[in-house]
């Protein structure tokens, strides 16, 4: 018959914190989504470079929204609060007296639509984050941010805050190119003298590179492209920046579906 001094040691006995003083660490799985400062830190010095050249693009919008009348303030205020270059300068170069409203909204609207899948392709991401840290790191989403974002998080580092911090360094940029572009509106001219016109061609023909997986993504590029070309020759308009994405999108879901 054994004594109880011999049942507590044959037992074995559940590790208690408050009784041992010492903390079992959960070492965080591979594919786990954290929102923190070290995301946002990241994110802001990775988009550093992008957002010096995006912040030639910003001068080049501030310059075209002083030629079309607006102030300093009305620049500054649209581009803090819209934060998307080809839709703002768009809307100056329809700017009118009196403001055809319906057509900018329409054509900023067809242009920014490619938004909704950009945010749809971040979704097995934002499935671990708060409402709160979604929809803000949402507000501070771009192009650039957006591809910088995608790679980082395939890497599996799963830096949630990586979008909100490289969106911020952006929106820092764009804002300030902005009020620099006005002030310098009258002296500059024509920015497309400068080159200003390319900078953000060669911005995203970078980010490309970067989002190059090999032959395997060769399909869908090549539908997006086919289909974009057709699209702005048959097309008023810029919808051809959606229906080139939802054409690559469908063509995806055709291959791995097969």
């Amino acid at each position: 018959m054994a004594t109880d001094s011999e049942s507590s040691t044959d037992v074995p006995r559940e590790s208690n914190p408050s009784v041992d003083g010492a903390r079992t660490e959960r070492t965080p799985d591979s594919d786990e989504v954290t929102f923190g400062w070290e995301g946002v830190r990241a994110g802001f010095l990775t988009g550093m470079p992008i957002a010096i050249g995006v912040g030639g693009y910003g001068i080049a919008f501030g310059v075209l929204a002083n030629q079309a009348g607006l102030s300093v303030a009305e620049a500054a205020l649209m581009s803090a609060t819209v934060l998307a270059g080809a839709s703002q300068i768009i809307a100056v170069e329809l700017w009118a007296d009196p403001i055809p409203i319906a057509a900018i909204v329409a054509t900023t609207f067809a242009v920014n639509l490619r938004y909704s899948l950009m945010g749809a392709a971040l979704q097995p991401w934002f499935r671990h984050l708060s409402p709160t840290q979604i929809y803000g790191s949402l507000v501070m989403m771009a192009d650039e941010n957006w591809a910088l974002t995608m790679r980082d998080l395939k890497s599996g580092r799963g830096r949630g805050a990586f979008l909100l911090g490289s969106g911020i360094v952006l929106w820092l940029f764009w804002v300030g190119s902005t009020v620099l572009g006005v002030l310098a509106g009258e002296s500059v001219g024509d920015p497309d003298q400068y080159g200003f016109d390319f900078i953000l061609a060669a911005v995203f023909v970078a980010l490309a590179a970067e989002l190059w997986e090999g032959r395997s993504t060769l399909v869908p590029w090549l539908v997006a492209l086919g289909t974009s070309v057709v699209a702005a020759n048959v097309l008023p308009g810029r919808w051809y920046i959606l229906i080139g994405g939802l054409a690559a999108a469908a063509v995806e879901v055709m291959r791995h579906d097969g």
